[in-house]
């Protein structure tokens, strides 16, 4: 048996999604959510994959008032930050670029600290 949920999403996700559920042919929102969801946990074991010393690009974006919130992480991992950049974008939005190298498992710590957040807007890590 299915379990139904009820999930809140801004005027703005929401248009987003309905975006999306038409651009790529979904029968629904649900069938969206579920597709995503699946996404979600195969990036989850795919990070789990990750061991030993690694090379990364780490991309962040936000709104420049939250700057503060990344400075606070990019601390707390500095020993794997090689180089940061950081560029004002466009509305008031910051893109952060974070050459890393060092172990795995706190690289995708950073990851999961930065993807937490809801104040940032994208998070992606690429692995060499």
């Amino acid at each position: 048996m299915a379990e139904i949920i009820s999930m809140s999403l801004n005027d703005a996700l929401l248009k987003e999604m309905d975006e999306l559920q038409k651009e790529f042919g979904f029968q629904g929102r649900s069938d969206m959510i579920r597709t995503a969801l699946k996404m979600l946990i195969s990036e989850k074991k795919e990070r789990k994959k990750i061991k030993g010393t690694i090379d990364a690009v780490l991309l962040v974006i936000h709104d420049d008032k939250y700057s503060e919130e990344v400075s606070i992480v990019s601390h707390k991992f500095q020993k794997f930050i090689k180089t940061q950049i950081h560029n004002q974008l466009e509305n008031h939005k910051c893109l952060e670029v974070f050459i890393l190298n060092g172990e795995g498992e706190k690289i995708t710590s950073m990851l999961d600290i930065l993807q937490a957040n809801r104040k940032i807007d994208l998070v992606k890590l690429i692995i060499s």
